[in-house]
């Protein structure tokens, strides 16, 4: 697109300014312009020089024109853009800061107490929303009702007796439940803990004499123990060769433990409750 700009003293610089079509290369073009009396007339510019070069060589070399657009041209013409409104914040300050005459010592007692109110309750808001996250998912990592359900077991002691062994299913494992004979506490209590491998009095794994409470699990790797078996009258493990005595403590082969005791407490002289 070519532009004419004609410059008058009394308007200044780019008073006036004219915009010409370039048109097919079928018909030759005449640039229009208003010029002083002195200027030089109207120029016919031949097809021939219309290129985006040629063309603005040739008008640019006319007395009061020039080329202020196109690929031939290195300079812009800028806008101010002086329509532009500026946002206005007034709506979102304080009252008391809105003059631009008032003294920022007087509001600042109230602007500061307002940011710190502002900033602690902020706080307490998000501390009482991370306590009921963390609630949230604390809970979702503890056992389920049905879990918990199972997680003890309750045995009547008068349905196992003297002298056998009762396997019950607890929490997935085997629990041992023996009912011991006066002859059996008499000898393992009378066991030195030279003797022992895993050295434990059989006091302290027995809350009442009669009545031993084991994890049937043998501690080398897991297997399950025979009762009443073996060459110490208590466990055998028939996987690895693990021999217990009536305490539950080893006594012979690869075991390096004695087997484990769980948590229970006697709720009455017939019952036990495991877990």
């Amino acid at each position: 697109m070519i532009k004419a700009i004609s410059r008058g003293g009394q308007f200044g610089a780019f008073s006036k300014a004219t915009a010409q079509a370039i048109p097919p290369p079928s018909a030759s073009v005449l640039v229009p312009a208003t010029l002083p009396p002195s200027s030089k007339p109207l120029v016919e510019i031949d097809r021939a020089l219309l290129t985006s070069d040629s063309l603005g060589k040739a008008v640019s070399s006319i007395n009061n024109f020039g080329v202020i657009s196109g690929p031939g041209v290195t300079t812009q013409v800028r806008f101010a853009h002086t329509d532009v409104k500026v946002p206005d914040f007034t709506a979102y300050r304080r009252d008391s800061t809105k003059s631009p005459t008032s003294d920022n010592d007087k509001s600042l007692g109230s602007r500061a107490a307002f940011s710190y109110l502002f900033t602690a309750g902020s706080l307490a808001g998000a501390i009482y929303g991370g306590k009921g996250i963390v609630h949230a998912f604390v809970t979702s990592m503890s056992a389920s009702a049905d879990v918990l359900a199972v997680s003890t077991i309750e045995v009547k002691l008068s349905a196992i007796p003297e002298g056998q062994c009762v396997t019950f299913k607890w929490r997935g494992k085997p629990l041992f439940i023996r009912h011991r004979t006066q002859e059996e506490i008499s000898r393992e209590r009378a066991v030195p803990l030279s003797d022992l491998r895993d050295p434990q009095e059989d006091e302290v794994r027995v809350q009442k004499p009669e009545w031993l409470v084991v994890l049937g699990v043998c501690t080398h790797l897991g297997c399950v123990p025979i009762a009443n078996a073996g060459d110490f009258g208590g466990y055998y493990c028939p996987c690895h060769g693990s021999h217990y005595d009536a305490s539950g403590r080893i006594r012979k082969g690869p075991a390096p433990l004695n087997l484990e005791v769980p948590k229970y407490a006697f709720t009455d002289p017939d019952t036990v409750l495991v877990g």
